[in-house]
């Protein structure tokens, strides 16, 4: 007989490989019932994925944070979902900050009395960035009262604008000497408590000094204020005063451009001497976007900003009647603060209307007129 024909072994079968499968999220024991066993349905499938912001589940509380717009219209805590709904104008409160510049309450340049923690609290109750800074005060603190006062500081998100330059540069020489051996203590008193611009103007005119003796006398006084400053490391800014019926009142005009304030400058020849930038000079002065592009972020040690009253050529401005930022369109706020933002300026800029309207109202309602318009006014900083 025939042998039967056996039909050859199969090959051994290879595991095919599987791509695992997402485990399913891990699904907390209730209370209720008991766990699942083995050979039971599947779970409930996880939620669907979305590719940004993952399961579409709430979202935990985002941690509290300090919004850093200008106005306090974020919530102190939010769902992703309660985010998305949120306004755009919203979405800016956490978006970085659109300039390095600050919003500076100087109180008595809009004829507001307030002593240094009057001044803080002021800032903080009306939106205000920056507060000047009184070395009288300072200086009579001891160590543990200034550090809880910067610690305040801190805490209400405010920091130091300017200091004035208490030393009288533009009368005799004895007056001179005198106050500049106060000056060194009142620097010392800054440089502890973390502020770090002095500031002061220039006359632009005078009676008895022509203009080359004038630059030169300037030159002498504040080189040694600055030297004094420096040591504390504090910059100085000096302002040009431009409208022409001021420097013109005088038998001999003096520095009232930014031209010639960089000549002053030039004269006095220490490195950490710059500019206090007014819109209201820059304007009087005839001066273009050009000239402040002439500058960079480090000549310009603090900023003013105002508006010009209409119905008088720029020749015919009086300098004690201005306008607070915004109000007449008279000058081009946009086109200066958008400017000096583009060079980097990181400069305190407070408002200083001389306004007549403005020092008789009551300091509350003066504070706020005042935030509003330079609000409005960092509004166009694109």
């Amino acid at each position: 007989m025939p042998r039967p024909r056996l039909r050859p072994a199969p090959p051994p079968r290879t595991p095919v490989p599987s791509t695992p499968r997402a485990a399913p999220p891990t699904i907390p024991r209730s209370s209720k019932g008991p766990a699942r066993r083995r050979g039971s349905p599947d779970p409930p499938r996880a939620p669907p994925v979305d590719r940004f912001f993952g399961p579409s589940v709430p979202s935990p509380p985002i941690m509290r944070y300090t919004p850093l717009s200008r106005s306090n219209t974020m919530p102190a805590t939010c769902t992703r979902r309660a985010l998305l709904a949120l306004p755009a104008v919203a979405g800016y409160a956490i978006a970085a900050p659109r300039t390095k510049m600050t919003i500076h309450l100087s109180a008595g340049s809009i004829g507001v009395k307030a002593d240094q923690r009057q001044a803080l609290d002021y800032a903080h109750r009306f939106g205000y960035e920056a507060i000047d800074a009184q070395a009288g005060f300072l200086s009579g603190l001891d160590a543990a009262q200034l550090r809880d006062f910067v610690a305040e500081m801190k805490a209400k998100n405010i920091v130091w604008g300017t200091a004035g330059l208490a030393v009288d540069f533009r009368t005799s020489e004895e007056n001179f000497i005198r106050t500049l051996g106060a000056f060194p203590a009142q620097c010392a008193a800054l440089q502890r408590a973390g502020a770090t611009r002095v500031c002061t103007w220039i006359s632009p005119n005078s009676n008895d000094l022509p203009y080359l003796a004038n630059l030169r006398m300037h030159a002498r006084r504040l080189r040694e204020c600055a030297r004094i400053a420096g040591d504390h490391g504090c910059r100085v800014g000096l302002e040009y005063v431009g409208p022409k019926t001021l420097w013109s009142a005088r038998r001999f005009p003096f520095v009232h451009s930014m031209k010639q304030m960089k000549e002053l400058i030039a004269e006095i020849g220490v490195g950490h001497v710059g500019f206090v930038l007014d819109s209201w000079h820059w304007f009087t002065a005839n001066e273009t976007v050009a000239d402040l592009k002439s500058l960079t972020s480090w000549d310009i040690v603090s900023v003013d900003l105002n508006d010009a009253p209409k119905g008088r050529t720029v020749d015919e401005q009086i300098d004690s009647e201005r306008e607070l930022p915004m109000a007449t369109g008279v000058i081009d706020v946009g086109a200066f603060l958008n400017t000096l933002n583009e060079l980097g300026c990181d400069a305190p800029v407070r408002c200083e209307p001389f306004n007549a309207p403005l020092r008789q109202m009551a300091p509350e309602a003066a504070l706020a007129a005042t935030a509003t318009a330079m609000k409005k006014a960092f509004d166009l900083i694109r």
